[in-house]
């Protein structure tokens, strides 16, 4: 059976997380609370045709019994239940945000500052994260985008290893993506921005994307960047990390980045790997 644990920031995206998932044919329900997980699944598992993908959204909405969390998880391994955690985050600002746009109160903070709400989420979640199969950062994905990375997730496929890999390019002065493994800054390489005839378009252009390409610093850095992920996957596989996050940055995230990111998901992509790619930032004025 597989078993996802949908958990995160509130505000991050679990909603519509969920509501994936259901489209993708888990069983889904939210806020059950922790100490009900073993049972739930037991349940799931002695149906006259047992449930074979279920989705559940644990978060502190359950307030105390979200602090058996971790108990009620090692219950689910011993009864041999194994499990998934999704982990949705989001930059403060945009939480905040967000809070604001639909005049809800923040949970941990029903009569104050949203801040003090999050800061105190924050802390009760950390370590739930930093133990997350997949961790998503919702900060510059639409509806659209996230269901796109969840559905490259959990579709089933015979790809390598069933390993999830994401190339981001982003623009290093609008911030480093929260859920990045691996991070290349390439503001080393020459900048079509300074080319007039060039300026206004991304590495999706063709110009764009030669004039990048021609010099031999980027081949080089290519090869090597192309050399060094393919040697990682599969230590990272062997490890149990199902997912990794690289994330490829320039200035602004329009040219050099852009660029680099589609050369590395197209030899992945080629290469029968689970690969998708999001330019974050190649819009932003």
């Amino acid at each position: 059976m597989e078993f996802v644990i949908v958990t995160g920031l509130s505000g991050a995206g679990k909603s519509q997380a969920i509501k994936v998932m259901e489209d993708l044919g888990f069983y889904c329900m939210d806020n059950l609370p922790p100490s009900l997980l073993p049972k739930f699944a037991e349940l799931c598992y002695q149906t006259v045709n047992h449930v074979k993908k279920v989705a559940l959204v644990v978060d502190i909405r359950g307030g105390e019994f979200f602090d058996d969390l971790f108990d009620n998880l090692s219950k689910l391994k011993d009864f041999g239940y194994n499990y998934k955690i999704m982990f949705l985050d989001a930059k403060d600002d945009v939480l905040i945000k967000r809070y604001k746009e639909h005049r809800r109160p923040h949970p941990l903070s029903p009569n104050g500052q949203i801040t003090v709400g999050i800061e105190k989420e924050r802390k009760i979640l950390e370590d739930i994260r930093t133990k997350s199969d997949y961790l998503i950062d919702t900060t510059n994905l639409s509806i659209k985008n996230l269901q796109e990375e969840i559905k490259k997730i959990f579709m089933e496929g015979e790809k390598k290893d069933n390993f999830n890999i994401s190339v981001i390019s982003f623009g290093f002065k609008h911030g480093i993506p929260l859920d990045s493994d691996l991070v290349f800054d390439v503001r080393f390489l020459p900048n079509p921005h300074y080319i007039d005839e060039l300026r206004d378009f991304t590495g999706n252009n063709k110009d764009v994307r030669n004039y990048v390409m021609n010099y031999s610093q980027s081949k080089e850095f290519l090869n090597k960047l192309i050399d060094m992920t393919t040697f990682l996957i599969p230590y990272y596989a062997k490890e149990g990390k199902s997912q990794l996050v690289i994330a490829i940055g320039c200035t602004g995230g329009k040219h050099r980045s852009v660029t680099i990111a589609n050369e590395l998901y197209r030899y992945l992509k080629n290469n029968n790997y689970k690969t998708i790619i999001n330019h974050r930032d190649s819009e932003i004025e």
